[in-house]
């Protein structure tokens, strides 16, 4: 069985994750919506919906290489966006951004 693994794709967005737990009321909810998020995930890597190939923000694939793109709703209309890596060992989940859905639809542009 291969060991299940969830990770920021860079210290930026780990800090950016870091900081909503000492931030306001809305900030540490967040924190708690994506902590559930990274739990689901660590149980189940795919949970969230995978995104066509041809909505990927071609940012993602310039800056990061991926090779698929999923995203997992989170509460309050908030989205979380992933990709998963795999080898023989693990698979690993990483955490490329989180948003308000409004932003969500400019990134994918909807």
């Amino acid at each position: 069985m291969k060991i299940i693994s969830v990770a920021f794709i860079s210290q930026k967005i780990k800090k950016e994750f870091e900081d909503l737990e000492k931030g306001k009321f809305e900030d540490k909810k967040l924190f708690e919506f994506i902590s559930r998020a990274i739990n689901d995930l660590k149980n189940n890597p795919s949970c969230g919906t995978k995104i066509p190939r041809n909505l990927w923000p071609v940012d993602y694939i310039k800056n990061y290489q991926i090779t698929n793109l999923w995203k997992y709703d989170l509460p309050n209309g908030w989205r979380l966006v992933y990709t998963i890596a795999t080898d023989e060992v693990q698979i690993m989940n990483f955490i490329l951004e989180w948003f308000n859905h409004k932003n969500y639809e400019k990134r994918f542009k909807y």
